[in-house]
């Protein structure tokens, strides 16, 4: 599949917004969308983590995933995938990442201090995506 072969484009701005949010909600996972267009991601739209247990877990506020489809839908950014952090973890997807992923097709970006892992949520479970830091 292309997207396994190609990986995503990401620009350093994105990439640098994805570590601040992740700083800024420490000791707690930070979530949010990942929007663009084909494999290329231009916008990383922070959301809140409502999770009950957001020291160890996420789940994104559903009106953010609700408002990003519908301006999808109307000529805006697509909503490629999603991320979150692991403040004590690894870039890798956990044990709860795995259990519920969606293996929807979906772009995780999981941040761990500076490091960012980039993953496709495949039918067949995670599979490392590899990334360019394309500028803007």
């Amino acid at each position: 599949d292309k997207l396994r072969m190609s990986g995503v484009g990401v620009s350093s701005q994105v990439l640098e917004a994805l570590r601040q949010h992740a700083a800024r909600a420490h000791p707690r996972e930070c979530c949010g969308l990942l929007l663009g267009q084909g494999t290329t991601i231009a916008t990383a739209l922070p959301a809140a983590n409502v999770h009950p247990a957001p020291h160890t877990h996420f789940e994104i506020d559903p009106q953010a995933l609700v408002d990003a489809h519908r301006q999808a839908r109307s000529g805006g950014p697509q909503v490629l995938g999603h991320y979150h952090s692991h403040p004590t973890g690894a870039i890798e997807p956990s044990a709860t990442d795995r259990a519920q992923a969606a293996h929807d097709g979906a772009i995780w970006a999981i941040v761990a201090g500076d490091a960012i892992g980039w993953w496709l949520d495949a039918p067949d479970g995670f599979t490392r995506l590899p990334y360019a830091t394309i500028e803007a």
